[in-house]
């Protein structure tokens, strides 16, 4: 994609002896406490790439500069053994040196499939109008499926699929892009029976494209009328799973850009240094990715689109790649193409599965730590900072509400794609003022936030995901479960405790809430009216200050989250 700020060029040079050794091998936490299931939860690695045959940003970056990238990924791939999925946007599909690059790779290690960014070759041979700035132009009402009627959606994957498939001899199975509208997914899936897809991870803004409040991480089946949102049932989805690309920071990707109108990049693309270009960065992501409690699977996406250059992208690439195949000799991850991925998860998987994302141990200098709930119903963000707990993040996910683009081809530059938010840390925060739902207390007359040791999370029981908070505030500790479609919070220990959960907001976005009442809080959101109700806890608004209050009742707060 993406313009996402200035491509990271000039970076020093680390040893990737130096970072091997710095890995820090399965600890004894993991053994002993997150009930990891070995081959039952398969960590997965996709190294994916995705081919562009021009960037007319930027003169310096030639139609060759470009091939030459996808030739250097290549040659890292082999050398360290890695299968590799490599995307081709038309217009590099059409190109015979990608075309003799990629047919010489061994299709037992590589897959090649489709990039659905549209250019002006491919909106031409459909018989369209082009209206772009330059031959492929990355706005979103030209460059993405969403710029284009449903019936031309169609005429443009006709021409894609005959094309690859007379230079291939075979329709690609994979079809990515940072975002695919439902019509276009659900035709690939019935007339070319693709088997995987991706898009971007959740960011608000970047470069113009808004995905927020969606299944986290790993992957879903989404709904037949929004590719954005989640299905619950399997008569009302697609059957193609949707991978989230990018490998996003679970700690810092949420908040960065507070009090902007976009968000900065805090990823696994080795484009930028402080991140995916840093190996004290990497290290950490995959010591988290490998060690944490995930449920049934965790997932991230390596590799980088060729936009951005070997200059570019060459210094994290070599960080990554012998790591990677490190983790996989060791078979603390599997690394496999994108079409494989999507194969064993529709093997294992009739409806989207529950998964979370553990951060245990934060970056050196931090003590933050994070959980990231998933299931087809909602996700959650728990996030412990300073010793104490703000639940960041709820969404819930409904297949009935449409997304705009399915009757509609985008008018503007930008594009956006929500959920239904019940807790949104970033879009009701500014930079003075965090939203969240904080765990209070009364305590000798007065509010207090409680405090804690670090948090304990554990995936033992299939379908669960547990965590036990020590308190330092009190005697006892804080029991979370959450599960496909509910989560509750209970006191252990002191049973005279006042404790609540306070939903506090800067004051300045505007809120979906309608009701609150006792048992539930009722919702409105892009015309969909929805509820959260309580099987234990009482709702209330105390005082101005906060939206809203929930209180245990029997030391227990338990919210339905179904969202239907």
């Amino acid at each position: 994609m993406k313009k996402r700020e200035l491509i990271c060029l000039a970076i020093a040079t680390v040893a990737v002896v130096g970072l091997c050794s710095a890995f820090v091998a399965r600890d004894r936490r993991t053994d002993d406490t997150t009930g990891q299931k070995g081959k039952d939860q398969p960590k997965i690695v996709n190294i994916v790439n995705f081919i562009r045959l021009l960037e007319p940003r930027d003169p310096k970056i030639t139609e060759d500069v470009l091939y030459q990238t996808v030739v250097k990924q290549v040659e890292i791939l082999k050398k360290y053994k890695l299968p590799g999925t490599f995307l081709l946007q038309y217009d590099a599909l059409m190109d015979g040196r990608y075309q003799t690059l990629l047919k010489g790779l061994d299709p037992a290690d590589f897959e090649i499939g489709a990039w659905w960014e549209i250019p002006q070759p491919m909106v031409e041979k459909a018989g369209l109008t082009w209206r772009g700035r330059y031959p492929w132009d990355w706005h979103a009402d030209i460059g993405f499926s969403t710029g284009y009627t449903p019936e031309e959606r169609e005429k443009l994957a006709d021409v894609y699929m005959n094309d690859f498939k007379s230079i291939f001899g075979y329709y690609p199975k994979s079809v990515a892009s940072w975002f695919i509208d439902a019509h276009t997914l659900h035709y690939l899936y019935q007339k070319y029976k693709i088997v995987a897809s991706a898009n971007c991870k959740d960011q608000y803004g970047t470069d113009g494209y808004t995905l927020w409040g969606g299944y986290w991480n790993q992957a879903y089946y989404p709904s037949k009328i929004n590719s954005y949102m989640p299905a619950q049932t399997e008569q009302n989805q697609i059957p193609v799973p949707i991978f989230r690309m990018l490998g996003s920071d679970p700690v810092r990707q949420y908040d960065q850009g507070l009090g902007h109108a976009r968000q900065g990049v805090i990823t696994l693309e080795p484009v930028y240094g402080d991140a995916g270009g840093d190996a004290t960065w990497v290290n950490w992501f995959f010591k988290e990715f490998v060690n944490g409690a995930a449920m049934e699977f965790a997932y991230t996406q390596a590799g980088q689109e060729n936009s951005f250059t070997w200059e570019g992208m060459a210094k994290g690439y070599e960080i990554q790649m012998p790591l990677i195949a490190r983790l996989r000799d060791e078979k603390k991850v599997k690394v496999e193409t994108l079409e494989a991925s999507g194969k064993w998860f529709k093997e294992h998987y009739k409806l989207t599965p529950a998964t979370a994302v553990t951060i245990s141990e934060d970056m050196p200098g931090s003590d933050k730590k994070t959980v990231w709930f998933n299931s087809r119903f909602y996700r959650v963000n728990l996030l412990w900072e300073n010793n104490t707990l703000r639940i960041r993040d709820i969404h819930l996910f409904n297949e009935n509400l449409p997304s705009i683009y399915e009757t509609q081809k985008a008018t503007s530059n930008e594009c956006s794609f929500f959920t239904l938010p019940f807790v949104d840390g970033y879009r009701w925060s500014d930079r003075s003022t965090l939203a969240g739902l904080r765990l209070k207390a009364m305590k000798d007359g007065k509010e207090i936030l409680i405090e804690g040791a670090n948090p304990v999370v554990t995936d033992a029981v299939k379908g669960t995901l547990h965590v036990s908070w020590p308190l330092k505030s009190f005697k006892g500790s804080i029991e979370i479960d959450l599960d496909e479609q509910s989560l509750q919070l209970k006191m252990k220990g002191d049973q005279s405790v006042q404790w609540f959960l306070d939903l506090t907001t800067a004051g300045s976005g505007k809120l979906p809430f309608v009701d609150v009442k006792g048992h539930q809080v009722d919702c409105a959101f892009e015309g969909m009216k929805y509820s959260v109700g309580s099987k234990q806890g009482i709702f209330s608004r105390p005082h101005d200050s906060v939206v809203f209050r929930i209180a245990p009742e029997g030391n227990v707060v338990k919210l339905t989250l179904s969202g239907l």
